[in-house]
């Protein structure tokens, strides 16, 4: 178990682009959610604003 987290002395790289790749991609992950959910938002608001017209 020891030799595969030492990665062959390759640990450090191995490990920081492992944690930068998942931080990278947990922010767009959060990143398309909220602007999934601004999207939304607005979308409901133009509607209810052409309800109101109307």
């Amino acid at each position: 178990m020891l030799e595969f987290l030492d990665m062959g002395g390759y640990a450090f790289y191995v490990w920081t682009s492992y944690s930068f790749a998942l931080i990278l991609l947990g922010g767009v992950v959060l990143w398309s959610a909220l602007q999934s959910r601004k999207v939304r938002v607005s979308t409901i608001r133009r509607a209810q604003q052409r309800k109101r017209k109307s």
